[in-house]
């Protein structure tokens, strides 16, 4: 499984730590691609972050939800209601952020259980992160799968990155990616 290293800058923050800190870890660790996100600054002030962490990066770096921010890096991840926010019919709201971002930029999407994994496989996607796999520092969690995740990542036709409360040290059968926060700092 290769690694997937989520920068979550309030959680830098709490740490006190840089994003040249972050990309050491995920560089320690070999990760493939660090998501970068920031659900409290201003547009400007994450783009000035995408630029700090593209030059620091050289893997690929997909940001989360701005899609308007695609052109400072190779993809961008939404949550379902970030989709539901361009359009209610989640098929449709793909297809819109696939014709703007273009097919040369990844493009993922969360989905927490079998139902909305089976319909990820109707949208036009590189990935899909499945969870939550446990309880996780850097959000509210309600639906946690537990070992259930892999059995359900094996319904998917993307490949499936394990988001939500995962450890380095997590294996699963049919999962790309390991996606890893706060427990970066950790190993």
């Amino acid at each position: 499984m290769k690694l997937y290293a989520l920068c979550d800058q309030d959680t830098l923050n709490s740490r006190k730590l840089t994003l040249k800190d972050f990309v050491g870890f995920a560089k320690k660790h070999n990760a493939e691609i660090i998501q970068y996100r920031n659900k409290n600054a201003s547009l400007e002030e994450i783009k000035e972050s995408l630029i700090e962490l593209r030059n620091l990066w050289d893997g690929f770096l997909i940001i989360n939800d701005k899609v308007e921010l695609i052109s400072f890096c190779d993809g961008v991840h939404m949550g379902q209601e970030d989709l539901a926010k361009i359009d209610k019919n989640l098929e449709a709201a793909v297809a819109k952020i696939r014709a703007e971002i273009g097919s040369d930029k990844l493009f993922g999407i969360s989905t927490h259980d079998e139902k909305e994994v089976e319909n990820a496989n109707n949208m036009d996607l590189d990935y899909i992160g499945l969870g939550a796999f446990k309880q996780t520092l850097t959000k509210d969690v309600t639906n946690i799968l537990g070992e259930d995740l892999d059995k359900i990542a094996s319904k998917s036709l993307h490949k499936v990155a394990a988001i939500g409360g995962v450890k380095l040290t997590d294996v699963f059968e049919n999962v790309t990616y390991l996606v890893v926060g706060t427990g970066l700092y950790e190993g």
